[in-house]
């Protein structure tokens, strides 16, 4: 264990191992007292001396590095004094906040201070030295205390640094820093040459930038000059005084702001009083700090006058020769006015047109109201009328039909044949013209949409048309169909019918027609295929207009109506119509419709065909039809086919009538559209009521339209539309009465 800290200085450690050796000596007594036996004290003696001894040598050793370190340190302090004396900088040492040591440069920098400046002052001291020093010329900025600042720095930064002028135009940097150890070094540079220097850089700096500024002043192409702030001119280019029209004797520096302006004044250079008056510059210039005026001078030239306020009270004044500038303007203001007046006449035109437009307009909106009105009521007429137009043609073929049958193998069996044909010419042309009013109507409701079974169609077509293709010696042929599809069953029917007769009228003897239909993905492609005359390329477009006819269409042939009336249905139904065709080969016609999917096509009765000729007809028959020439050709129809038929008008007639016989008919035949708002289904309706039996019955009407269908269909009563094909008429009550009672309809 160490007892002595051989740092400590030599005289404390010499004190220490006193105290030691008598503690030694003190307990070498006690040891004795308590120990009698002399070799125990001699021992100790022994052991005493020993440690003594190495002490001795110890405190020796310690005292000669003691006087060692001594001599070092005051060499360092005279190395340091004389490093410090060689230096070219004012250096100072403040330990623990107090001047330790500085060279002579740093306590001579401010004489008449020096003497104070000595070990042991204060940093807060020195400064306020400095401050007081009649030596200290100025500083960059004001002095605060350093202490604050050095506390504020981290160690070995720099904690102040300012500029420091002192008599004699001399120049100090003095900067202040932190050592690691909390000591403060302060550094004064004599920065004197590098003052002076810049000094002389920038006066000359100052000379070339006056220069050159004079040097664009006098090429500038607008006019300047400056004024001091007490109103007097400074500096001005030649352009100022060629455009002002002043002599130079008037703008030479120190002229005045005022007389100048009184020079202009006398010799009429400007007549704007207010530009001339010194109070009206002086008052916009405080409050605003600018003035911009154009004024006219006196030899017809117009100058643009602005002034702008320099920092320094004075303030700068531009001239601009703008005359061309303002003759321009003048010019287009004049052009303006003038076109403005003619925009202003042109504008009156385009008012009294707006309103002769506006007039006319007003008449066409008239003319097409009444227009709309117009076909409005032809569309209401031929909907009232169709009724009426269709029943005597109606009745005239129930005659004709019977006609013919009664004329058979006697010579008036031609006329009568033509006279059928007559007719039929007639129906068909009714049908078209009824079919283009129809579809050319605004009535959103002229076709409707709905799922139809194609089959069905196909099949009423073709028994329709059978007859005509036999008569012409043509083959007809159709493939069934079991497809729906989203269109409007009589529009379509009625296509698919305009399509076979136009197909097999165009077809020569020998001839074939096929209807068929194909899928392609969602959609089916009905088609009519035939080996007529064919169609021009020229013609394939113009073929649908009305009364359109190809030119190698033989005369008689037809009006042109049935294709017209095919356009305009798929039009409204969204169907692609297309043909192709090659003269002398044929021509396939092709109406493109959407699928409906998850449909199963059942029979339809109003597309059987032709019955047997030798199936009986021995039927109880109720006919209800208000017109009387149509009730009487029914009834004669009826009974030549061997049935036995009540005719009456009404529906009271109808249970009247029945009331007296008492007999209950096989099948009611019911005219739509009765007397006093009376309907077919009504007369059934009430017939089933009184019977108590669930009669068939047809319902024979004029109107096409699905709506009627779907409420007969809800009432399990079939539609036969007028004009009635006989073809159809009789399969279809055959299928009436047997599907009605559970038979087979033919036997």
């Amino acid at each position: 264990m160490n007892l002595i800290d051989p740092n400590q200085p030599s005289d404390i450690q010499i004190e220490r191992q006193s105290r030691i050796i008598a503690a030694l000596m003190r307990r070498a007594d006690r040891q004795n007292e308590l120990n009698v036996s002399a070799y125990s004290a001699f021992q100790s003696a022994i052991e005493l001396q020993a440690q003594v001894a190495a002490k001795t040598r110890d405190l020796e050793r310690a005292a000669t590095e003691l006087e060692s370190v001594r001599g070092d340190r005051e060499r360092t302090r005279r190395n340091l004094h004389d490093a410090l004396s060689a230096m070219h900088e004012g250096f100072a040492l403040f330990t623990d906040g107090r001047l330790d040591v500085c060279n002579e440069l740093f306590r001579n920098v401010l004489p008449d201070v020096a003497v104070e400046v000595d070990s042991g002052i204060t940093l807060d001291a020195y400064f306020d030295l400095m401050v007081r020093s009649r030596h200290l010329v100025s500083t960059d900025r004001k002095i605060h205390h350093p202490a604050a600042q050095l506390k504020k720095a981290d160690d070995g930064a720099m904690a102040m640094s300012l500029l420091i002028e002192v008599t004699g135009d001399i120049w100090y940097q003095l900067g202040l820093q932190r050592t690691s150890s909390d000591n403060v070094v302060l550094l004064l540079t004599d920065i004197t040459p590098i003052v002076r220097q810049n000094r002389s850089e920038k006066k000359t700096l100052i000379d070339q930038q006056a220069d050159y500024l004079q040097a664009v002043f006098e090429n500038m192409t607008s006019g300047v000059c400056t004024f001091s702030a007490e109103g007097t001119v400074m500096m001005q280019n030649r352009q100022f005084r060629q455009i002002l029209g002043v002599p130079y004797t008037e703008l030479q520096r120190g002229t005045t702001l005022e007389r100048l302006l009184a020079f202009m004044q006398a010799n009429d250079l400007v007549r704007d009083d207010a530009f001339l008056e010194i109070a009206n510059w002086q008052e916009q210039l405080k409050k605003n700090g600018w003035l911009r005026r154009r004024v006219r001078h006196g030899k017809g030239r117009v100058l643009d006058v602005q002034a702008n306020g320099l920092p320094d009270g004075g303030f700068l004044v531009e001239l601009k020769d703008v005359t061309l500038e303002s003759r321009a303007t003048e010019m287009l203001e004049n052009r303006v006015l003038e076109r403005t007046a003619e925009l202003t006449r042109a504008n009156e035109r385009l008012t009294e047109q707006f309103e002769e437009m506006a007039r006319v307009e007003e008449e066409l909106r008239l003319a097409k109201e009444r227009a709309e009105a117009a076909v409005s009521s032809k569309t209401r007429f031929l909907a009232a009328a169709s009724h009426d137009l269709l029943q005597p043609i109606n009745a005239a073929k129930l005659l004709i039909s019977t006609l013919q049958e009664a004329a058979q193998e006697s010579h008036l069996s031609p006329m009568v044949d033509r006279l059928h044909r007559a007719f039929s010419s007639t129906e068909q042309l009714l049908h078209a013209l009824l079919d283009i009013s129809r579809l050319d109507s605004a009535d959103p409701d002229a076709v409707t949409p709905t799922d139809v079974s194609l089959g069905p169609l196909m099949e009423g077509v073709f028994a329709d048309q059978l007859p005509l293709s036999e008569s012409k010696n043509v083959r007809l042929d159709v493939v069934p169909c079991h497809l729906f599809v989203w269109s409007d069953p009589v529009y379509l029917q009625r296509s698919i019918q305009n399509l076979v007769v136009n197909a097999i009228q165009y077809t020569e003897p020998g001839g074939r027609v096929l209807l068929g239909a194909r899928r392609r993905g969602g959609q089916v492609v009905l088609e009519v295929w035939d080996t007529g005359i064919g169609i021009q390329r020229t013609d394939q477009k113009r073929i649908f207009e009305e009364f359109a006819r190809a030119e190698n269409a033989a005369f008689g042939t037809g009006m042109g109506l049935g294709l017209s009336v095919v356009d305009r249905a798929c039009r409204h139904l969204g169907h692609a119509l297309r043909v192709r065709s090659a003269p002398g080969r044929g021509s396939v016609f092709s109406i493109e419709m959407e699928v409906i999917e998850g449909r199963v096509a059942q029979d339809d009765p109003a597309a059987l065909i032709q019955a047997k000729g030798d199936v009986p007809f021995d039927y109880h028959v109720l006919v209800i039809e208000n017109d009387a020439d149509v009730l009487f050709a029914t009834t004669q129809r009826l009974e030549r086919w061997g049935a036995r038929v009540l005719g009456v008008q009404s529906t009271n007639a109808a249970l009247v009538l029945l009331e007296e016989t008492g007999a209950v008919p096989d099948i009611v035949l019911a005219d739509y559209h009765l007397d006093d708002g009376e309907t077919g289904l009504d007369a059934v309706a009430a017939l089933r009521d009184w019977s108590g039996h669930h009669l068939p019955a047809i319902l024979i009407t004029a109107d096409r339209s699905e709506t009627l269908r779907r409420k007969a269909a809800r009432d399990d009563i079939s539609v036969m539309p007028k004009p009635v094909k006989l073809s159809r008429l009789r399969p279809l009550i055959d299928w009436a009465i047997h599907w009605n009672t559970g038979g087979a309809p033919f036997g």
